[in-house]
């Protein structure tokens, strides 16, 4: 079912998954990032299946995507979710960098949302559900750390639906580099940048929309256009999951002190658990 010419040698796209697309049914794309470094086990991989039967009832195909043994998987079935749960950090986490070493060497990965959107895109899926993505690093005018997602967004014809970007991010720079490199950030029926925990920031979306209908709209004229490139669905976490803004700073605040006096810096010192919520 992939749009690309892959071998099944490389890719391999679930036969739920692959009647879906077929009958041109909706399919959700899912990271496996959250699985592996995410939560421990079970409660990760028990969240991972509770997530895909969320997505069923409404109507879609949940296809979460990871690498087993060397191949990329669309759709796993319930022991290769808990065989990611079990393994935990011993998965290798994949971005696009590492991807075709993680593959050329049989390994098992867990895919962040920058690799997830390249395989979901491989598949012919267009819609991702994710936590939060990736962004600009606080500090990122010294160190440059800025997430591979925010590339992958530039140029990857796959709309990711999360709760914003995460909250330990520079939130303004996140959404200028969006804006530099044309990606569309949508608020679902908000017009502030949701942050993750938090249902609003001081920032703004680039444009408000309050149905999915709008958004298929938006997507489909984007991509028949050739307007090459991804787009953000921010939609806040449910009023009664979210956190204070001000707790969030502080503690965020804090953190980023106790690193600085410390001589850290850099994403794994600043590393924010990105998993879906209760309610989300």
């Amino acid at each position: 079912m992939s749009e690309l010419n892959i071998s099944s040698e490389l890719l391999q796209v679930s036969a739920e998954v692959q009647q879906a697309l077929k009958n041109n049914q909706p399919v959700v794309a899912l990271e496996s990032t959250i699985i592996s470094h995410g939560m421990p086990f079970p409660e990760n991989a028990q969240t991972a299946l509770e997530v895909e039967e969320t997505i069923r009832r409404q109507g879609a195909v949940p296809a979460t995507i990871a690498i087993i043994h060397g191949v990329m998987k669309v759709g796993l079935s319930r022991e290769e979710i808990e065989l990611l749960g079990r393994e935990g950090h011993n998965v290798a986490k994949v971005s696009r960098r590492d991807l075709p070493f993680v593959v050329a060497a049989g390994l098992n990965g867990a895919t962040t949302v920058a690799s997830t959107m390249i395989i979901a895109a491989m598949a012919g899926i267009k819609v991702f559900a994710t936590g939060g993505i990736g962004g600009v690093h606080r500090g990122a005018e010294h160190t440059f750390d800025i997430s591979a997602d925010l590339q992958e967004l530039a140029n990857t014809n796959v709309t990711v639906v999360c709760a914003g970007a995460k909250s330990i991010l520079d939130l303004g720079l996140t959404t200028e580099y969006l804006e530099t490199f044309g990606v569309p950030l949508i608020g679902y029926q908000t017009s502030a940048l949701p942050a993750f925990f938090c249902r609003t920031s001081p920032f703004d979306v680039s444009i408000r929309l309050n149905s999915a209908k709008e958004i298929a709209k938006a997507m489909a004229v984007k991509w028949q256009s050739g307007l090459n490139g991804g787009m953000v669905v921010a939609n806040p976490i449910p009023e009664a999951f979210a956190m204070p803004e001000e707790k969030i700073n502080a503690a965020i605040n804090r953190a980023v002190k106790e690193a600085e006096r410390a001589g850290r810096g850099g994403e794994s010192e600043y590393a924010v658990p990105a998993g879906p919520r209760r309610g989300s």
